[in-house]
């Protein structure tokens, strides 16, 4: 196994409050890591430490082999790092071909940008309808789907992901699932998924941690982890 992202002996606090502690962390190249727990657990917060994005961090983190701990987030962005946050994240007074194309921000090959927009698109056709419509009126789903889209238009070689289900429709979570794998498997992204939906998440997933208060309380293959019926039970709650 090739590793994407490694995190080795990673803190990470907001102030003087820590919330990561010692955590290590592998998510392979082209595969699907899948990061769990209850909610105040650290999950979140683990993604904005890749990012160094609103946490202060410390102990190893590398991308491809190099370290990127202390780079500031628009070089993380570059390297090909896509963050779909929390909430969303789309810019609301833009209109969905805006939010698009300013995922494509740091690249300049115009013709590969507007091929991305026509693939994202057709993989979601309700933006493809509403293109010229303004993010902000867009349903939920929609605008997570615009959220994951934009992610894309980076053509990242890992995408983090955090809580895409949140909110939303169970058959929409299904097409969002669905096409995730498709993107994982086509372009061989790697994703680092954050998910209270851990069946889902599960499903999906390669392989699996379980944060608990800051600390990797488990982690294993996620087809193992989905067939122990007390780790599911104490840790995941189902």
């Amino acid at each position: 196994m090739t590793a994407l992202l490694e995190l080795t002996n990673v803190a990470a606090s907001y102030g003087s409050t820590e919330v990561l502690r010692a955590v290590d962390l592998t998510v392979a190249a082209g595969g699907i890591t899948a990061l769990l727990g209850a909610n105040g657990a650290g999950k979140t917060t683990t993604l904005r430490a890749i990012c160094n994005l609103m946490v202060r961090t410390r102990g190893e983190i590398r991308f491809a082999g190099a370290r990127i701990d202390g780079k500031a987030t628009e070089d993380i962005v570059r390297l090909g790092i896509a963050h779909v946050p929390d909430g969303r994240g789309t810019f609301l007074g833009l209109t969905v071909e805006e939010n698009l194309r300013l995922g494509a921000h740091t690249r300049h090959d115009r013709a590969a940008v507007a091929a991305d927009i026509a693939r994202v698109t057709g993989a979601f056709p309700r933006l493809k309808e509403r293109l010229q419509q303004q993010a902000g009126t867009l349903s939920g789903g929609e605008q997570q789907m615009l959220a994951i889209a934009r992610a894309l238009m980076l053509r990242p070689k890992l995408m983090l992901l955090d809580e895409p289900s949140f909110g939303l429709a169970p058959l929409v979570v299904q097409e969002i699932f669905a096409f995730l794998r498709v993107i994982n498997r086509q372009d061989q992204t790697g994703i680092l998924l954050v998910e209270q939906n851990a069946r889902m998440a599960l499903a999906l997933a390669d392989h699996a941690y379980v944060l608990e208060t800051g600390r990797i309380a488990l982690k294993g293959s996620a087809a193992a982890i989905e067939a122990d019926d007390s780790v599911r039970r104490i840790y995941l709650g189902y």
